[in-house]
């Protein structure tokens, strides 16, 4: 019986042993279908969350005579993406960008747009300087149903649901200045010049309707060709005149130019001061800024407002860029532009440019210069509206400043939006169905029409 008793513990410890076997295949196999399953679970995720970078283009002139002043607009625009991608992206996502050169021409400013939208696929462009290149683009993002940010204080009398405009309206801008220098340089005589193109000559359209309003004198209205540096004839005109107060509209090279050449000829701000919307800070490195110092300019954004917001913006724009950089509003408005974007995406959790273009109207920030917000009526962006003296450092003394951001205007009261446009149209068959006047110097007298020395 024993060997009974021995066979029968040996046969219970062999089912037992036989019994452990088949957990540890099964445990075996749990491991491997959770493989499979994990595995199979990231094929779907992978194809179905886009994992690829979100492309945004940047258009604005790297060469030409606007370059002096674009081509910080386009690092503004990095710093934002590259500070976007340092916190982790968009929706999982690295951001990337395509940088295209309009070349300061608006043929070639539309072919690039085109571009963009067509063979880069990006989801938004943020660009431009002048008008002109804006109304050049304009039809292809209306035709496309795409996205254009317009970071620059423009002319306003214009509005698509296809632009957000993130830079100053004519009633932050223009329209008090002029207001500042009536009060507080008791201007009565006023000179206007300007580049050649649609915005100055909008620009002082509002101009001499104000000045209407106001009872002051538009004693002489110019324009010198885009991108020329001849501006001998303007400086002659302006010294026969004797204004109390020149107002400038002229941009990039020609400006740099203008401000040498009324210095040399003993235009002082003491007499005859200047006050430009088209200088900033950013363009008085490129020029010796005694030409320019005591005269005035009229932006949104100076980089001598003393906020905890500016300071910590102009110390990454520096770090970045270099500490001898300056940064002037349009730099501050590229820089916001990019930021309003990101925020109008996060919110959608879509690059879908419609989604994103809807989620944009209704965006704020606590920027730079304060609290900014799109305004979703007109898709332009209420600002403060500023005015600073050009110190001897290149900086700006801020002498005046509206507090709070201003609601954007961006037809002006004294016509109805249909007279604006007429006018606007007016100009563009005048030029013939260009954006700039195809001829040389052209001047406007106080009450005649457009005649060619």
């Amino acid at each position: 019986m024993q060997p009974t008793a021995t066979n029968h513990r040996l046969s219970h410890g062999g089912e037992a042993v036989r019994g452990r076997t088949p957990y540890w295949r099964g445990a075996l196999v749990m491991v491997a279908l959770i493989g499979i399953a994990g595995g199979a679970w990231f094929g779907i995720d992978r194809a179905l969350v886009d994992r690829s970078p979100i492309v945004v283009g940047i258009l604005h002139s790297q060469t030409g005579p606007m370059a002096v002043s674009e081509k910080s607009m386009v690092e503004a625009e990095i710093l934002a993406l590259e500070q976007i991608n340092k916190a982790g992206g968009l929706l999982g996502r690295q951001v990337s960008w395509v940088i295209a050169d309009g070349a300061s021409d608006w043929p070639t400013f539309a072919v690039q747009a085109e571009k963009l939208i067509r063979e880069d696929k990006v989801c938004a462009v943020i660009g431009c300087w002048t008008s002109a290149s804006r109304k050049s683009v304009l039809p292809i993002f209306e035709a496309n149903d795409h996205l254009l940010i317009y970071p620059m204080a423009y002319e306003g009398l214009e509005q698509s649901p296809n632009i957000i405009y993130t830079g100053a309206a004519p009633n932050q801008q223009i329209t008090p200045a002029v207001q500042w220098c009536h009060e507080k340089l008791a201007a009565r005589r006023f000179f206007l010049i300007g580049s050649d193109y649609i915005w100055p000559h909008c620009v002082n359209a509002i101009i001499s309707d104000q000045l209407a309003g106001l009872g002051a004198e538009r004693v002489g209205e110019m324009y010198i060709p885009f991108g020329s540096t001849n501006v001998d004839s303007a400086v002659r005109a302006i010294i026969a005149a004797k204004p109390d107060v020149v107002l400038s509209a002229v941009v990039g090279d020609s400006a740099i130019a203008f401000a040498k050449k009324l210095r040399d000829a003993g235009v002082r701000p003491d007499k005859t001061p200047v006050l430009t919307f088209a200088l900033g800070e950013n363009e008085l490195r490129g020029i010796t800024r005694q030409d320019m110092v005591g005269n005035y300019a009229a932006w949104n954004y100076f980089q001598s407002v003393d906020r905890p917001e500016n300071l910590a913006f102009v110390k990454q724009f520096k770090a970045r860029f270099g500490s001898d950089r300056t940064i002037s509003a349009v730099m501050e408005a590229s820089y916001n532009s990019v930021r309003l974007w990101a925020q109008a995406v996060t919110e959608t959790g879509s690059t879908d440019v419609r989604q994103v273009r809807f989620a944009l109207r209704h965006q704020s920030l606590n920027a730079p210069e304060g609290i900014i917000a799109i305004d979703p009526e007109t898709q332009h962006t209420w600002v403060p509206a500023a005015i600073g003296r050009i110190r001897a450092d290149g900086q700006f003394d801020i002498v005046w400043t509206s507090g709070i951001s201003v609601r954007p205007v961006p037809f002006p009261l004294t016509r109805t939006r249909e007279a604006w446009e007429a006018f606007v149209e007016e100009l563009h068959q005048r030029w013939g169905g260009k954006w700039a006047a195809p001829t040389g110097l052209t001047t406007e007298a106080a009450t005649q029409g457009t005649v060619s020395p």
